[in-house]
């Protein structure tokens, strides 16, 4: 099958806005490609071919999303087939036959883990394994072509560098039993892992070596009870009791999941977001991740090529893109930290959290997008020279979010051409709007005038545990 037919049954068999390796959405810039990266991880070899296909087939540039996958931006037309045939060939794509069904595969490739998996010196578990098992299962499974694109998965090892406030379908978070030495995975639906008192528990726990199960049940089980309608695993939730899903698990399992008070009032340790910058020793004590942040989550092809040298130069680094629109470097040797981050700063990376570019999420902006109602990247660069020391900022050019999954304290919605609505909210966790307008229709110079003057110390940061 051709890689034009294989786009073809992605756009004929599951309409849909999300861009994939397989289906390229239009846009404002030209098309969207967005590449799935399994566990966020990147070769030098695959960062090559993806910085020769954006100069050859695009506009030369890539928004790292904030689910750690890369989003390719100005697809040239009439470039699409030869853009995913490069894609493919690199391996960036789904496993399996390139058949009709391959199509979907690129979908169903939602797993989030952390970006320091295997390496972070405060899990209790390398998800890893795990994480390639889950992803085999979902993509060699036929009937999980019927997913939503957006249907979304997290696998926490409780690393301290961990993205905890996204909600995801489905979530484990690894926890210590408490009757015997080992780890179990706590899990919950249509939610995040419990931090905070405040925030909803565990529905169960389950072995490590029954997660990739369970997840593939969990999956099924949403299949067999969803409506038409229902693309989410909250729409599932709104007319089926979590006791019936179980219920419906437990008889594909053929294993009692684990049920007692001691699951439903864990709560997983706070995650320091910090840790994603700079240089931070691993759990070897020998080697260390170095972290950085491009400006606005987005890189062009000699950023990307200098990137590749960076993991060819260094034995046994990997390449990770991060949730929060960044990149780490893994397994640098104590010597080569220090040229490791003068490398990043001069390909334009911050890696420290007193550059304000790390505290300011932007979306594409009216460059790029015909929803948004603002140029939200001009806009967030200027407003970053005002930023105040404690302040973190997104900018949305519409009520859809895209540049983020989860609540920032401070949110400023376009509602025209460098005019934005300024949102406060105290839980990242709140799925119910922006949180408390303080101003409508402020410029960029009004807007940092207000945030020089609020009340910063009483909203959590993204650099602090998120139950502040």
């Amino acid at each position: 099958m051709s890689h034009a037919d294989l786009s073809s049954n992605a756009s004929r068999l599951r309409p849909s806005a999300c861009p994939g390796l397989l289906r390229i959405v239009p846009a404002l810039d030209g098309g969207i490609c967005r590449v799935k990266l399994a566990r966020g991880e990147l070769s030098a070899a695959r960062t090559l071919a993806i910085a020769d296909a954006i100069d050859e087939h695009a506009c030369g540039i890539v928004d790292i999303t904030n689910r750690a996958n890369l989003q390719l931006r100005g697809v040239k037309r009439g470039h699409e087939e030869p853009l995913i045939a490069a894609l493919l060939r690199a391996g960036l794509g789904p496993s399996g036959p390139q058949d009709a069904t391959h199509a979907f595969a690129d979908d169903v490739r939602n797993l989030m883990v952390s970006p320091t998996a295997g390496r972070d010196a405060g899990a209790l578990i390398d998800t890893s394994p795990l994480a390639d098992d889950i992803l085999t299962r979902l993509q060699s499974d036929k009937r999980f072509a019927a997913l939503s694109p957006k249907f979304a998965l997290l696998l926490d090892g409780g690393e301290r560098l961990a993205m905890l406030d996204h909600p995801h379908d489905i979530w484990f978070s690894a926890m210590r039993d408490p009757k015997r030495d080992d780890v179990l995975f706590a899990f919950g639906l249509a939610g995040c892992p419990p931090v905070a008192e405040k925030h909803a528990g565990a529905i169960a726990a389950v072995a490590a070596s029954n997660v990739a199960a369970l997840t593939h049940a969990l999956v099924h089980t949403f299949l067999d009870l969803a409506a038409p309608e229902h693309t989410r695993m909250r729409d599932l939730l709104a007319v089926h009791s979590v006791e019936r899903v179980l219920a419906h698990v437990e008889s594909k399992m053929g294993i009692a999941l684990a049920r007692d008070v001691s699951i439903e009032r864990w709560r997983r340790a706070p995650a320091d977001p910090s840790l994603r910058l700079g240089a931070h020793r691993q759990h070897d004590e020998r080697r260390s991740h170095v972290g950085g942040q491009p400006v606005l989550g987005r890189m062009d092809s000699a950023t990307l090529r200098g990137l590749a040298r960076l993991v060819a130069d260094n034995d046994g680094a990997t390449l990770r893109m991060t949730p929060w629109q960044g990149v780490l470097l893994t397994d640098i040797d104590t010597t080569k930290v220090a040229p490791t981050l003068q490398a990043l700063d001069a390909l334009g990376l911050a890696c420290d959290a007193h550059n304000p570019l790390t505290r300011v999420i932007a979306c594409a902006g009216s460059a790029g997008c015909a929803k948004s109602l603002a140029d939200t990247k001009a806009d967030a660069s200027k407003l970053a020279a005002w930023l105040p020391a404690d302040a973190q900022v997104h900018l949305s050019g519409c009520p859809r979010s895209c540049a983020a999954a989860h609540r920032a304290p401070y949110t400023l919605l376009a509602v025209a051409p460098g005019r934005y609505d300024l949102y406060r909210t105290r839980d990242p966790r709140d799925p119910t709007g922006f949180g408390h307008c303080l101003a409508r229709g402020l410029t960029i110079d009004e807007a940092a005038g207000m945030l020089n003057h609020a009340a910063l110390p009483s909203i959590p940061s993204f650099d602090e545990p998120s139950d502040a």
